[in-house]
């Protein structure tokens, strides 16, 4: 057996016996531990990103993309008034490609590279051991750490690439007129199956149910993500204390929708999302309508959702990929490819979206409508 096959034996056995002492758990309790258990979970024991790993994002496609971020960063920024230091932080970075691809961009305009103290939000030792490789060369100081609560206050900037869609779900199914949540037990075979709570959820976990989706007919399953409220929360009380604006690029509806979005990747296949915990990537959607709704109850101003393809074509993907041709010809057919795969409506162009949250009176920022 692989160590990966026998860390996930390990959580799973661990799993089974928290089951049976203390009854079913949650299906957020189960993703959390098949992610971020601290010895066997996910993100904490291996680098899953890139094209020959478990999955591959926008910043492994294309260094265009981190590129597009990092002058739209520096545009913010200036429309902050150009604070120093300026706090960037992102949540969730990865291998660290896409805030190298920011730093490479930042040194084109004046002042902000030097301004900038990044903060490296991350709980993986085996990814923070690759973001200290690809940033060994940044221009400005870089700093990790578990929390976004403990990252350095003042004026900032947050960025999130495909985080939100990795934040827990509970998951609640509508049922005789009642919404009851949807739980992982242990199945008759040694593995692991979902059951639905006999007793209806209590109120609080109803209520944060989208209010659109509250009286949806029987058989309809809804996810709620609790943790949006907490990092909506902090961010009110971020940008009440200091200029900000926060960036986040994931995938999901623009507007909120009932089904069942828990996916499992392994290698780029997907594959059943309770089998093996801690050996595959869980996900799933991002409800923007919801995170929109939740960010504006927490007095926050919003702009978006946009679709990744539009935002990116108005921050001038086209140009940069034109520009990148004329001066490396022989990569033109390798570069209109990224440009497919980052913009086009079958690819992540509209899948994906671009959502930004600021304090109340921010201008609208770069590729996102007044």
């Amino acid at each position: 057996m692989s160590m990966a096959g026998r860390a996930s034996a390990s959580l799973s056995r661990r799993l089974r016996q928290r089951i049976r002492e203390q009854g079913p758990v949650s299906a957020g309790v189960f993703i959390s531990e098949a992610l971020f258990d601290p010895r066997e979970g996910f993100y904490a024991t291996k680098d899953p990103i890139g094209a020959g790993e478990d999955f591959i994002t926008a910043p492994e496609v294309s260094q265009m993309f981190g590129e597009l971020i990092g002058l739209w960063l520096a545009q913010a920024w200036q429309r902050l008034g150009a604070p120093r230091p300026v706090q960037l932080i992102e949540l969730g970075p990865g291998r660290g490609t896409m805030m190298k691809d920011i730093l490479r961009a930042a040194r084109a305009v004046p002042g902000f590279a030097k301004a900038l103290n990044v903060t490296l939000v991350e709980i993986s030792p085996a990814l923070i051991t690759v973001q200290a490789q690809s940033l060994d060369q940044a221009p400005c100081p870089v700093h990790w750490r578990a929390t976004l609560q403990q990252a350095p206050k003042g004026p900032g900037l947050i960025l999130g690439n495909e985080f939100l869609d990795c934040l827990p779900v509970r998951q609640l199914v509508r049922q005789g007129g009642n919404w009851h949540e949807r739980l992982v037990d242990c199945g008759p075979d040694g593995g692991f199956c979902f059951v639905l709570d006999p007793v209806p959820a209590p109120a609080s976990v109803q209520a944060l149910i989208p209010p659109a989706l509250r009286e949806a007919q029987d058989g309809a399953l809804v996810e709620v993500r609790p943790a949006i409220a907490t990092l909506a929360e902090h961010l009110a009380e971020r940008f009440a204390a200091a200029p900000g604006l926060a960036l986040f690029i994931d995938y999901g509806p623009a507007q909120s929708e009932p089904g069942d979005s828990l996916q499992a990747i392994r290698a780029h296949q997907k594959v059943d999302p309770l089998a093996a915990p801690g050996s595959a990537d869980l996900t799933t959607r991002v409800d923007f309508a919801e995170l929109a709704r939740i960010a504006r109850n927490a007095g926050l101003q919003v702009f978006g959702p946009v679709p990744q393809g539009q935002w990116l074509k108005a921050l001038g993907l086209e140009y940069r990929a034109a520009d990148l041709m004329r001066k490396h010809p022989e990569q033109k057919a390798r570069l209109a490819r990224q440009v497919h795969r980052l913009s086009d409506a079958g690819e992540m162009g509209t899948l994906f979206k671009a959502i930004a949250i600021a304090a109340p009176g921010t201008p609208a920022p770069d590729g996102f409508a007044p």
